[in-house]
């Protein structure tokens, strides 16, 4: 076999591979958490606006969520604001959050919008405060004190949790061209702007419309057992003994609770898969390996 013949059965191979599950996932909803260093690596951003674009094109509704830490620091670095972490969430004051909003619903929110339409798509870019599609109030962080006494409540300033997700504006764009890009911003009963966790929001958006997958693209292969193994699928039962024998820890466990939640509240299944690989997403989805863990209820 020539190279060129080599090179052809490969590609028919890959799109053989991949029209089953085209055919199962047309018309479904598919979250996608976007973060880490895929949002910094220009390759990966141009793969990730790529995977994007041709799911729409098959007939997926993808629905973007994305992140922004990295981005928020910088520039609050460059002004000379300083800001603290309590339990990994920065303490939000009011001149932060104006920074927050700048950076996510402005030049984050805006740079993925652009980088999906150069490939092709119609995106199109939201924050929480567009039609109020996320309702969020302020989150209350209880830390006990040394002698067992009275929690002290300890305040973040503008960092909230959702109470609530209007599908309106979203149901009307996945039935369309477009793709919603959403930054994780929520707004409260007057108006304040909160600053959400983007792998929450995801999550919840997930739920709202009962999506058949949440994909969240982390920094790490997926969830790795003891020995560094990748662990490829799980179930609720299993991240719990997991998490109990403290196989998964520090910070997969807000991102496995995000995912136990979401299957919980009726996705059908949760992927959490290494955005460091080029077109993981497609991986994910559309080969029979994958490049990360698949989380299902059972």
């Amino acid at each position: 076999m020539t190279i060129q013949h080599k090179s052809a059965h490969q590609i028919a191979s890959v799109l053989t591979e991949a029209l089953p599950y085209i055919r199962r996932f047309k018309n479904k909803i598919i979250v996608v958490k976007f973060g880490g260093n895929a949002m910094i690596d220009d390759d990966l951003k141009h793969s990730f606006a790529r995977d994007i674009v041709l799911m729409k094109l098959v007939g997926l509704n993808p629905i973007v969520v994305h992140g922004g830490g990295p981005q928020i620091g910088n520039l609050l670095k460059k002004i000379g604001k300083e800001t603290g972490f309590i339990d990994g969430m920065r303490v939000t004051d009011s001149e932060t959050m104006d920074v927050v909003e700048m950076v996510l619903g402005g030049l984050v929110n805006k740079e993925i919008v652009h980088l999906i339409n150069q490939h092709g798509g119609k995106a199109v870019g939201l924050t929480g405060k567009d039609g109020n599609f996320i309702r969020a109030k302020k989150i209350q962080l209880k830390k006990s004190s040394v002698d067992n006494e009275a929690s002290e409540i300890i305040d973040l300033g503008h960092v909230g949790e959702v109470t609530s997700i209007d599908t309106a504006v979203l149901d009307m764009l996945a039935d369309s061209d477009f793709i919603p890009v959403i930054a994780p911003i929520g707004v409260g009963e007057n108006g304040e702007s909160y600053n959400i966790n983007a792998d929450l929001v995801a999550g919840k958006i997930a739920e709202e419309l009962k999506a058949e997958k949440l994909i969240l693209l982390t920094n790490t292969a997926g969830i790795l057992d003891k020995q560094g193994e990748l662990l490829t699928g799980l179930s609720l039962s299993d991240i719990d003994d997991l998490i109990a024998d403290g196989t998964i820890s520090e910070g997969m466990i807000p991102k496995t609770r995000c995912a136990t939640d979401a299957l919980q509240g009726g996705v059908t299944s949760v992927h959490i898969i290494d955005g460091r690989v080029n077109h993981a997403v497609l991986l994910e989805l559309f080969t029979d390996q994958g490049v990360g863990t698949l989380l299902i209820n059972h």
